[in-house]
Formats: structure tokens, C-alpha cells, sequence
């Protein structure tokens, strides 16, 4: 194929593509509320079936399902077959996937399940199938031909079922008022659950990993104290600890280079008297913001609480490990 041919029949295979999505829409009835309804008056968990391609496709949906307030779980038809099915339960909810409805592992199943009691949606191409009148509900999807040449590799219907997966989760997010904070709260390892879950507090360096040091101190007890942390900052406080300012690194290297002799200098005459602050409390992204959002960009937070008091210090480099 000559490169003016490859990209004719990428071209072809993404407009046939997307021409199955478009006749979605008119597959769309009273069926798929009904399901919606079903799954979000499900006082179990959502099982997914579906063997080869249709399983990856089931593994996605119940995925995006469960990280999007509807418990759910995909279950192997083969693996159900032999001892999984005992994780399905008559109060849950099957949706099972297959474009041709007549996979023999998946419709070995459909008489426990009706024993059971348990309800099934099945999502086919073809209501006629065994497993469309084994079910108690069918979402019918477009009966096309397959972007495949041959017409046999799943591409136009996995599209279908994949969008209609989707569709379905999103629908129900919005019916159960789920918000950024759940989402964060499913994705803690992630870095949207991170910046909306991870608070001042989790990162700070506090306690004796803290570097604070008397506005009355001696210079060089300051010096110690900042070179004793590697932190690339100091908090200067009162007798009560409330903060009354800060001295970077970045401030005695400016003393230096202006030529004043550190040695003779009182620490009000480095530090910072107003330095930019956080609350324990505060979400991390926000430090993380406050650092890199600026005219000239920070390293170094003091945290302090709600008497002023210099409580932790947050470091750019400790948010940026954590990827925020």
C-alpha cells in the first residue's frame, strides 16, 4: 500500500466508525431508560459478562462504572461456569455483552442466572438471538457490517457497545449527583484524586523536621538550622511561635552577592516579614499552585494555624514527588 492508500483506508475504517455511532441514536428507547432505572435501583453490584473482544468491552464498562459510583465487576463466562457465578447474587444485576448473542459460554449461563433470579440486560445485535430471549431486557445496537474487511474482526460493534457503555455510566453519574470529590475519592492514586484529596497537612514537614527559629536568635543559629533541614527554608517566630517571617536559601545568597556580611546581620534583616502562607487544612494542589502561579515562583510554604503559629513547612520538591 502506498502511503496516499494507507491513509485513505484509515480514513474509511473511521468514517465507517463513525457512522455506527451516529445510528446509535436511533436505537435509543424506552429499553435504555428502563436499564438506567434497573442499574441505578440496583441494591447489589453490576456483574458485566462477555466473552473475547465483547469481555475486554465488558471490562472497560464495569470499570468506568465502578469508578463512577455504581459498583461493578466483570465476571469471565468461562470462570463463571466453573465456580465464579458464585459471586453472583439474586439482589445484582447482569449486563451481558455479545454482538451475536449466540456465544455458547455465555448463554451456558443464562439458566443459572434465571434460577437465581437475578435479571439480566443483554446488549446485542441481534434481538432474536438466545441470549436476547433469555434476558429480561435488550439493548439492541446497529446491525452493521464491520469495519473489517472480512467482516469478521469486532470493530463496528465493540465501538457500539463501548459508547453505549458509556453512555450508560454518564447518564447514571448525573442521576446520582456524583461529584469531583467522589471521582477523587475512586481515584486516590491518581492525580486528579490527589489534588482533591490531599491536604496540607498529609505533606507538611512538621515537628522536629520543621525549621523554625527565634526572630531574637542569633544569625548563625539560623544559618544551622536552615543548613541542619535541607528544607531551603527557615520560619522565623515569636516566643508564642507565631510566624513573623521567612528566609530562603535564595535570601542569603542575594546577601552575599550584594557583598553584606552575613555574619554581622540580625535575622529581620534577611527574611521576608510578609512571606505567603497555608492552613493545614488547605489542599495540597493549592500550595502547589500558590508556588508555581506567581510572577516569580516559590520553593517553600510556611503552614501555620489558626493562632499564626509556624506549624510545618510545605516544599515544592515533596508536591512534586507526589505529582502535584
Amino acid at each position: 500500500m502506498r502511503p496516499a492508500e494507507v491513509k485513505k483506508e484509515i480514513r474509511r475504517v473511521l468514517e465507517i466508525e463513525a457512522l455506527a455511532l451516529r445510528s446509535l441514536h436511533a436505537c435509543i428507547d424506552g429499553s435504555y431508560v428502563t436499564a438506567v432505572d434497573w442499574i441505578l435501583g440496583c441494591k447489589g453490584k453490576v456483574i458485566l459478562l462477555g466473552m473475547g473482544k465483547s469481555g475486554l468491552i465488558a471490562q472497560k464498562i464495569a470499570s468506568t462504572l465502578s469508578s463512577t459510583g455504581t459498583p461493578a465487576l466483570y465476571l469471565h463466562p468461562s470462570e463463571a461456569l466453573h465456580g465464579g457465578l458464585g459471586m453472583v447474587q439474586r439482589r445484582d444485576l447482569v449486563l451481558a455483552l455479545g454482538k451475536s448473542g449466540e456465544t455458547d459460554e455465555l448463554n451456558g449461563i443464562l439458566p443459572s442466572l434465571r434460577r437465581l433470579g437475578t435479571r439480566v440486560i443483554a446488549l446485542t445485535a441481534n434481538p432474536r438471538s438466545t441470549l436476547a430471549e433469555s434476558a429480561d431486557l435488550v439493548l439492541d445496537t446497529p446491525r452493521l457490517d464491520e469495519a473489517c474487511p472480512l467482516n469478521l474482526a469486532p470493530t463496528v460493534s465493540t465501538t457500539a457497545a463501548l459508547a453505549i457503555g458509556d453512555a450508560l455510566a454518564v447518564t447514571l453519574m448525573r442521576l446520582r449527583g456524583f461529584r469531583k470529590e467522589h471521582f477523587a475519592r475512586n481515584h486516590p492514586g491518581g492525580q486528579l484524586g490527589k489534588r482533591l484529596t490531599l491536604r496540607v497537612s498529609d505533606v507538611m514537614r512538621r515537628g522536629k523536621a520543621n525549621p523554625v527559629v527565634l526572630v531574637t536568635a542569633p544569625i548563625q543559629r539560623m544559618l544551622r538550622e536552615l543548613t541542619r533541614q535541607h528544607a531551603g527554608a527557615v520560619s522565623v517566630v515569636d516566643v508564642r511561635g507565631r510566624l513573623k517571617g521567612l528566609v530562603t536559601d535564595c535570601d542569603i545568597r542575594v546577601a552575599i552577592e550584594q557583598g553584606r556580611d552575613i555574619r554581622s546581620l540580625r535575622i529581620p534583616d534577611l527574611m521576608n516579614p510578609k512571606p505567603t502562607s497555608v492552613r493545614p487544612h488547605d489542599l495540597a494542589a493549592k500550595a502547589a499552585d500558590l508556588m508555581k502561579n506567581r510572577r516569580r515562583p516559590f520553593s517553600v510554604l510556611p503552614v501555620v494555624d489558626r493562632q499564626r503559629r509556624a506549624v510545618g513547612l510545605v516544599q515544592v520538591h515533596d508536591l512534586r514527588a507526589l505529582g502535584l
